[in-house]
């Protein structure tokens, strides 16, 4: 005969003599049936909980009527009506107690995939801001730039792929049609071949475009020598960020951008940009940097293009060096100050009305409203400023330059 008897009260205590129990033999277990039992509908909640993909037992508990029934219908399980009644009034708690073996099981093989991310993280050396000291030329910073006009909304925006070299301050910007591990191997490639000296690393944020295994091939079937910053840490790429603000939203601004013909703008714009702004533009370049209490006390080198640095540098060879002279002599500042100015007219249509001064010039109700945009301050949708207007760019400083429709 069973008996409802926990154990502390069918231990005999110390020091008392207790009469035995009639019908309760010593070393009482409970019948195989009831283990059993027992160990059935143990079975019967590990497949519930795997078809739940492992849920606590809170929220598995009120999801079990619906399993058992589907389970059943299907011919997953068949469960005698003793387990079900059992597995049906079974308590969350109980489930957790149960499961408690088999989760702690898997709790150390796998809770949460990693991903490929974090394996390509951890093959890629950390390189931060005080660990470049004065590397060759072709050791760029790579960063993106997303134009979404200001606030994040979902949609596929175009972005913009800056590269800039350490030693030089050479920049090349690669306009992309959206945000995609292929495109930016596509966009590295193809600033590789225009450089006119080689490429040798790239060092990137801790973005998954960057830290994936496309990337990481590609880098490591060019020779290229890959690096990434500190997560959260933007100084550790101080230059590209410098440039970010410097020449892209100097050029572009903050306006949203998408679509073939917003990326096909901001490509001529960058096409045309890159030569001025590499030849003719004169950049600071930090030489030594002291401090006394609060004070920063900082000696920059005499401006000087990323050309004139190249030129200057002992590293790059005598034929490199005769090409860039080549280049800079065949190069016109003016038109190419002109062919920025159109293309970023052009961009600038793009991102008020969605289409570029050609597709409106028809129009003379949109003519009229880009020429009042423009004269009120360049905002464009939520607010956000965009594109530049050409003459605004140069602060009537270049007003005597001539529009290229009427030559020089």
């Amino acid at each position: 005969m069973r008996l409802g008897l926990g154990t502390d009260r069918a231990r005999p205590r110390s020091g008392l003599s207790t009469p035995p129990i009639q019908g309760v033999t010593k070393g009482f277990c409970p019948p195989r049936s009831h283990q059993k039992n027992r160990g059935t509908q143990t079975q019967a909640l590990k497949v519930l909980w795997e078809a739940a993909d492992r849920v606590c037992g809170n929220r598995l508990k009120p999801l079990i009527p619906v399993l058992v029934d589907a389970i059943e219908r299907h011919g997953h399980l068949d469960l005698d009506p003793v387990i079900k009644t059992k597995v049906l009034q079974v308590s969350a708690a109980t489930i957790d107690r149960v499961l408690a073996a088999a989760r702690a099981h898997i709790d150390g093989q796998r809770r949460r995939r990693t991903g490929v991310g974090s394996a390509i993280r951890r093959s890629v050396p950390v390189r931060t801001f005080a660990d470049w000291l004065d590397p060759l030329p072709g050791f760029f910073e790579i960063d993106m730039v997303e134009h979404c006009g200001g606030p994040k909304a979902d949609g596929d925006y175009v972005h913009t792929l800056t590269l800039t070299d350490i030693a030089t301050g050479w920049t090349e910007c690669v306009a992309m049609r959206v945000r995609e591990q292929m495109l930016v191997i596509e966009a590295i490639d193809k600033v590789a071949a225009e450089l006119p000296f080689p490429m040798l690393g790239v060092d990137s944020n801790n973005d998954s475009a960057f830290m994936s295994q496309s990337v990481f091939d590609y880098c490591k079937g060019h020779g290229l020598v890959q690096t990434r910053s500190r997560a959260y840490k933007k100084n550790d790429q101080a230059w590209v960020e410098q440039k970010n603000g410097a020449i892209v939203r100097r050029l572009v601004g903050y306006g949203r951008l998408s679509g073939a013909a917003a990326t096909k703008a901001l490509a001529d714009l960058y096409a045309a940009s890159r030569l001025y702004i590499n030849f003719f533009q004169p950049s600071f370049k930090l030489r030594s940097k002291t401090r006394d209490g609060a004070r920063v006390h900082k000696v920059y080198f005499k401006p000087a293009t990323p050309c004139d640095r190249l030129l200057a540098h002992s590293s790059v060879g005598p034929t490199i060096k005769e090409k860039l002279r080549a280049q800079f002599m065949s190069l016109d500042p003016v038109r190419l100050l002109q062919e920025i100015r159109l293309a970023q007219q052009t961009l600038s249509d793009i991102a008020a009305h969605g289409v570029s001064s050609e597709g409106v010039a028809g129009t003379p109700a949109l003519q009229t409203s880009s020429r009042a945009w423009r004269r009120r301050g360049r905002t464009g949708k939520q607010g956000q400023r965009i594109a530049s207007s050409p003459r605004r760019n140069t602060g009537g400083r270049l007003g005597w330059i001539r529009s290229p429709t009427r030559g020089l």
